[in-house]
């Protein structure tokens, strides 16, 4: 072999390389943004919304920290076992809180209106209060780990400064300085 020879071989095996980095980075790209993105837009996967969840009631299943991603059902779709996301009545225990996410353990019929016994599986007994199907966000169709963590996060006044304040403050400092030295340049 002469030196053109293996000049041409390695050239193409480290452009074969490069591409394939790249390549391997695009997908990794990918994988990151994607939960935020079905998080942000549950549209984009067929869902209706998407809730962090703040508790780990649902353990080992779904932990605090996770993302429910959430798909409107009718009531009468609903069956024991299956995951759903509401918004607790009055006597439920956790009335304070704007939406709770357990499994039905129960279903039943009162005042002509669908209602559902419900339990986190961390749970020791179901919940006090049935949930009328009125109440019903909808029926987790999957949830994404860790994600949720991120997200609120980002929703805190440190998250909303380390996420896009800073890096908003570097990038004009990066701007006004490139715009510096193409003006001294000559």
């Amino acid at each position: 072999m002469n030196r053109e020879t293996i000049r041409d071989t390695f050239g193409a095996s480290s452009m074969n390389t490069r591409k394939a980095l790249r390549a391997l980075g695009l997908v990794v790209l990918i994988a990151l943004v994607a939960p935020f993105v079905v998080t942000a837009v549950p549209q984009v996967v067929g869902a209706d919304a998407s809730y962090v969840v703040l508790s780990s009631s649902m353990s080992p299943a779904i932990h605090a920290g996770d993302v429910v991603v959430v798909n409107d059902v009718p009531a009468g779709d609903i069956e024991e076992g299956d995951v759903i996301t509401f918004q607790p009545p009055a006597g439920h225990q956790l009335a304070d809180v704007n939406r709770v996410t357990h499994r039905v353990v129960g279903v039943t019929s009162q005042d002509g209106e669908r209602h559902f016994r419900t339990k986190g599986d961390a749970n020791e007994e179901a919940d006090r209060a049935l949930v009328p199907a009125s109440n019903v966000e909808g029926r987790v169709l999957f949830h994404i780990p860790y994600i949720g963590r991120v997200v609120s996060f980002a929703q805190s006044s440190l998250g909303l400064l380390l996420l896009v304040v800073v890096p908003g403050a570097l990038l004009v400092v990066s701007e006004l300085y490139d715009l510096y030295v193409a003006a001294t340049k000559d």
